[in-house]
């Protein structure tokens, strides 16, 4: 991946055709928030606390259906994704849920949202949850722009699959079925899958199914957003995930996958950081 474009262009594909899918896919039950009562996953339910009143900014909203849960609690949403199937769904889902006029959502790169959501804007919540920094090659820049849209006294949310956890893979599992080793930690290149699975859906092949990502260590994220000017108020880790991520975890009753027994590294994190 040399050119700029080229990761944008096959991400974009792989993403505009996951729209479709997620909207029926078992991993995205929606029957909830079409009740009115819409849930996010276990662990920010445990931590993001009560939104009533907050403006907030959802930044790769995918669909819109944590955007929409959000709205649904009382805040003012602005959600932005780079997938123009996916804003459009989201704006329909808006429109059925009779929240349009509690949301607002912007088809755009994350790298562009200064220009596409108005550089004077500020939010009192930045939200950035599950999958969402690894398909960014400059984790600097992301921390740049999450702080630049936080008002002062504005918190950032973030939650998403540990970086220690995607140094390993199901591809390369272990004689035990445990995941096997798959990238280096500190590596800096460009990662190019072709994959047809979809996390959502099992039983989906993708056609564009090529995708580009990036590991960022631990390290990179929480100095990243502490170079753009944030304090980081607490940081979590967890040995849970909303999604499958290894063929051993196992599904519980909040939700979440988990490991079947001894706890052997953590699946996600979670952050607070602050704008003092």
């Amino acid at each position: 991946m040399t050119a700029d474009k080229d990761w944008r262009a096959i991400n974009r594909a792989n993403w505009d055709e996951r729209v479709d899918v997620h909207l029926k896919a078992p991993g995205y039950d929606l029957a909830p928030l079409r009740a009115g009562r819409g849930k996010l996953n276990a662990i920010e339910e445990a931590e993001l606390g009560d939104v009533r009143g907050l403006e907030v900014l959802h930044l790769q909203c995918h669909f819109g259906a944590d955007t929409l849960c959000l709205a649904q609690r009382g805040a003012m949403v602005t959600g932005l994704d780079f997938s123009e199937p996916a804003i459009a769904a989201a704006r329909s889902l808006a429109d059925d849920l009779g929240l349009a006029d509690r949301v607002r959502f912007i088809c755009a790169d994350l790298y562009d949202a200064p220009s596409a959501v108005g550089r004077a804007a500020s939010f009192d919540l930045v939200y950035v949850t599950w999958g969402a920094t690894c398909w960014l090659p400059d984790i600097k820049r992301w921390a740049a722009i999450v702080a630049q849209f936080l008002k002062p006294g504005g918190r950032l949310y973030y939650a998403d699959g540990h970086p220690s956890a995607y140094v390993f893979d199901n591809e390369t599992k272990l004689a035990d079925g445990m995941p096997g080793y798959f990238a280096p930690y500190f590596q800096r290149e460009p990662l190019v899958m072709n994959d047809g699975f979809d996390y959502a859906d099992p039983d989906a092949r993708l056609v564009n199914a090529t995708n580009v990502s990036w590991m960022h260590p631990l390290s990179g994220i929480v100095g990243g957003l502490i170079e753009a000017g944030l304090s980081l108020d607490w940081l979590h880790e967890h040995a849970q995930v909303p999604w499958q991520m290894f063929q051993v975890l196992v599904k519980r009753d909040d939700g979440d996958w988990h490991w079947p027994d001894k706890q052997w590294l953590p699946l996600a994190l979670s952050l607070q950081a602050s704008r003092r």
